[in-house]
Parts: C-alpha cells; structure tokens; sequence
C-alpha cells in the first residue's frame, strides 16, 4: 500500500535564505525533515530513532512549491518513499525507523 502525504513550503522559508542568493532551494535538511515528520503522522507507531539508509536528491525545490510525499513500508520494516514537486520526482531514498518493539 502506497500513502500520501504532501507539505507546502513558505514562500519567505527562512531556511531558504542565503541558500542560495538570487536563486534560492530549500536545503536537503529540511526536505528530509518533512518528509520524516510527514511519514512519522501518518503511521500508528513511533519512529523513533530513525535513519536514512539511502538518500538521493533529483531537482532542488524552492520557496513556495508544494511537496508530495509518497511511501510504503516493507516486511522488513524498511520504508521506501519518493518526493514530488512541480510534477516531477525530487527526491528518494529509504528509511529505518525503530520502536520500542524492534531493537
């Protein structure tokens, strides 16, 4: 099963500022932030501590885009999901989440 969540960026993000002057992008930091904190609303469990397996930037996202996040999670508890932004894919990779359960 395949979820969906999406984030909007502010058009002002303060992260995007001086990142970089006169073309700005939101930083990967920040990509990966929301794409964790959306995955993490979604499901009925913590994923806490998580960590990105692999990580893999497309196209820079900017001020103001809409971001669509999509996922699933495997039998082996491995979550693969991919961004998209302005109809094209920006951003994949996989995550390891762990809960209390799963040490």
């Amino acid at each position: 099963m395949v979820n969906r969540a999406e984030t909007q960026f502010a058009v002002d993000h303060v992260a995007a500022a001086g990142h970089f002057t006169g073309n700005p992008i939101i930083p990967g930091a920040v990509l990966l932030d929301e794409t964790w904190r959306a995955i993490a609303a979604k499901v009925d469990r913590p994923v806490m501590p998580c960590k990105f397996r692999t990580v893999k930037f497309l196209h820079p996202v900017r001020p103001g885009d809409k971001m669509l996040i999509f996922w699933s999670t495997g039998a082996d508890g491995a979550t693969k999901f991919h961004c998209e932004s302005q109809d094209r894919v920006v951003l994949i990779g996989t995550l390891n989440a762990r809960d209390g359960r799963n040490r």
